[in-house]
């Protein structure tokens, strides 16, 4: 417990912060393949469809589960602040208020992560549809 008690925040701000990571590098590998792709190259549709819809889910999935991350940070510190209270047996309002503060900040991080991933992924599928109705103007 003692453990889990100093690494909350470092273990869920570390998965959030990785998660970012990898879906800004994925957004930005998106950008340059729809901006570089040449529709040409593809014969059928769904060649076309699986080459630009490649790496979407990953960023779809921070964008859905970055909040429960952040929603699990923040039980396991409302759980380990009912816990130092049942074990000091001490009802300071003060401890109490100040724990459950803390412990919201992780659902503010996973929130603040998943909103430009939902964003950034919405406006990439939207790239898809273009480059493929430019496709299908091609045929």
């Amino acid at each position: 417990m003692l453990f889990l008690k100093d690494n909350l925040d470092y273990l869920v701000f570390g998965v959030l912060a990785t998660m970012s990571f990898i879906m800004l590098w994925l957004v930005v590998e998106r950008s340059i393949y729809y901006a570089r792709v040449s529709l040409a190259q593809f014969d059928n549709e769904d060649a076309l469809k699986i080459a630009l819809n490649r790496n979407l889910t990953f960023i779809a999935t921070v964008g859905s589960n970055a909040p429960y991350i952040g929603l699990l940070g923040t039980v396991l510190g409302i759980m380990l602040t009912f816990y130092d209270m049942g074990q000091t047996g001490d009802i300071n309002v003060q401890a109490i208020m100040t724990g459950l503060a803390l412990a919201l900040k992780a659902t503010a991080a996973g929130l603040l992560v998943a909103l430009p991933a939902i964003m950034f992924y919405n406006g990439l599928v939207r790239k898809v549809d273009v480059l493929t109705a430019q496709w299908r103007q091609l045929q």
